[in-house]
């Protein structure tokens, strides 16, 4: 159903966004410019929410920071102000409000502050349905790693969400959008070793892909678990796994794999976020297929990519 949908753009257009609303996707406004075009454009006829930035700086990574004073995302907190005058002179009406501070926290703290400055900010909206607090649960990336103590995330929030309904005087519901929490584990990648190959002082394990595959390690310098499906219970030795990019594409500097052999296939685990979806065909590269395992049963689901899949929007010209 589109509105159980959240349309929470970044720098796109007036007119993409009035594409959303003809959808009917719950939209989230997070500038100023096109909170005032949109009231003047739609009014009250359109309930929106509002993107907020708290001005806290949390996540994994700076690239995935996305609520600190120098974010591209949300209107800040100290603008509320004009956001008033915006929605008192055009009649939004706004519906909700909503933050996101970022990936990869583990930290509950992060969470709790950001509310705490939501149910400050609702002061300036009298007509909420749901406060929504985006997402960024952290996903244990090893198997001793990290996450986000979700029970206790809850039980904190609960206390804090219950009482501060009770004095904005009306129910409101509390939304979170935990896309990559859902889904990360569920992916994995595999990929083969074309080489393996030893220098003066590293030795590499060479395996069809690279970054236009799986980007997330040398974009955000991520770790992803690695393990040899094809030699599980050999002896480990450390490797660097590096693509066939022409960069630096490593997936793993100094890591310890069991003993590698070319033609092994490795599995990359936590691919599900992002994987896929971040892929491209750099150096002309192919994307790979996918494939969905239920019940045990294999479907594909994305065909491996050809030459003439590369090659289809190109115009041949004749100059």
């Amino acid at each position: 159903r589109p509105d159980e949908i959240i349309f929470t753009p970044n720098g796109v257009s007036i007119e993409e966004i009035n594409k959303a609303v003809e959808i009917g996707v719950t939209i989230n406004i997070d500038n100023i410019s096109i909170l005032e075009q949109f009231g003047n454009i739609h009014g009250s006829k359109v309930p929106i929410c509002i993107r907020l930035n708290p001005h806290i700086l949390a996540g994994g990574n700076y690239q995935i920071s996305t609520g600190h004073i120098d974010s591209k995302f949300g209107i800040s907190i100290h603008q509320l102000r004009h956001v008033e005058r915006i929605v008192e002179s055009t009649g939004l009406k706004v519906n909700g409000l909503h933050m996101h501070t970022g990936s990869e926290i583990k930290n509950i703290d992060v969470f709790l502050r950001g509310v705490d400055i939501l149910f400050e900010a609702t002061s300036y909206f009298k007509e909420l349905d749901f406060i929504d607090l985006g997402s960024g649960f952290k996903v244990a990336s090893a198997p001793d790693g990290d996450a986000t103590d979700i029970e206790a995330l809850g039980k904190a929030l609960s206390e804090k969400f219950n009482e501060f309904c009770k004095e904005y005087g009306r129910e409101l519901e509390l939304w979170f959008e935990p896309g990559k929490f859902l889904v990360s584990e569920a992916g994995i990648f595999l990929a083969k070793v074309n080489v393996v190959k030893q220098t003066t002082a590293t030795v590499f394990a060479g395996v069809d892909s690279g970054f236009n595959h799986l980007i997330r390690p040398m974009f955000y310098n991520a770790y992803h678990h690695i393990l040899n499906v094809s030699n599980v219970s050999g002896v480990e030795r450390i490797y660097t796994v590096s693509g066939y990019i022409c960069e630096t594409d490593n997936f793993a500097w100094d890591r310890k794999i069991t003993e590698i052999k070319e033609g092994d296939i490795l599995v990359f685990q936590n691919a599900g976020a992002y994987g896929f979806a971040m892929a491209s065909n750099y150096n002309s590269r192919l994307r790979p297929p996918e494939v969905l395992i239920n019940n045990g049963e294999a479907h594909l689901i994305r065909k491996r990519e050809n030459l003439e899949d590369n090659l289809r929007n190109e115009i041949e010209i004749v100059l």
